[in-house]
């Protein structure tokens, strides 16, 4: 997988063609990120996973088979998860046919991985919701919220004034305060 670390996902879809590594790569890129997306989507952490095998399998099915890979596979990636999403929600199960027509199993998860998973969208989440935030408000939250630094070592570190490091984090925290209201 490391060889694959500087290709481009159009490059690893390419590759996937004829070697596992490259989807592996792939798969390990994108995982997270998908999982996060899903469980915020559906709310259910199993549903999420099966429905992420599934899109996972659909864009290795398509490699497989030589079809034409998009130029941003990413973004297909999501539209394929869209799509398995709508047809679960519209059926009440997930379609597997992509998975069966590759034989491959249908993954079991533990409880303690299920957890994880619910922890990826909330991580994902507030990873969202941090990145709307100027740089400077987005590490002053972080340094005072997270961190549990006091104001006088943020300030020192950012090289500001106390002052300006109150101000970027009651700034920062409401401005997620309305996006969070704006949420609901």
């Amino acid at each position: 997988m490391e060889r694959f670390r500087k290709v481009d996902d159009r490059g690893l879809l390419d590759a996937a063609r004829t070697e596992a590594a490259a989807f592996g790569a792939f798969y390990a890129r994108h995982e997270r990120r998908l999982l996060a997306y899903l469980v915020r989507r559906t709310g259910s952490s199993e549903l999420a996973a099966d429905l992420c095998a599934e899109s996972f399998a659909v864009v290795l099915d398509v490699c497989r088979r030589r079809g034409p890979l998009p130029d941003v596979p990413v973004a297909w990636l999501f539209g394929v998860a869209n799509h398995k999403l709508a047809d679960s929600a519209r059926s009440r199960q997930v379609d597997d046919r992509a998975r069966r027509r590759l034989q491959m199993r249908a993954v079991e998860f533990t409880r303690g991985q299920l957890s994880e998973i619910e922890v990826l969208a909330d991580l994902d989440q507030a990873a969202c919701l941090l990145a709307g935030l100027s740089t400077e408000q987005r590490e002053a939250v972080l340094a005072h919220v997270v961190e549990d630094r006091d104001y006088a070592e943020i300030a020192d570190h950012l090289r500001c004034s106390e002052s300006v490091v109150r101000k970027r984090v009651s700034r920062g925290l409401a401005a997620l305060r309305v996006r969070l209201q704006e949420g609901q």
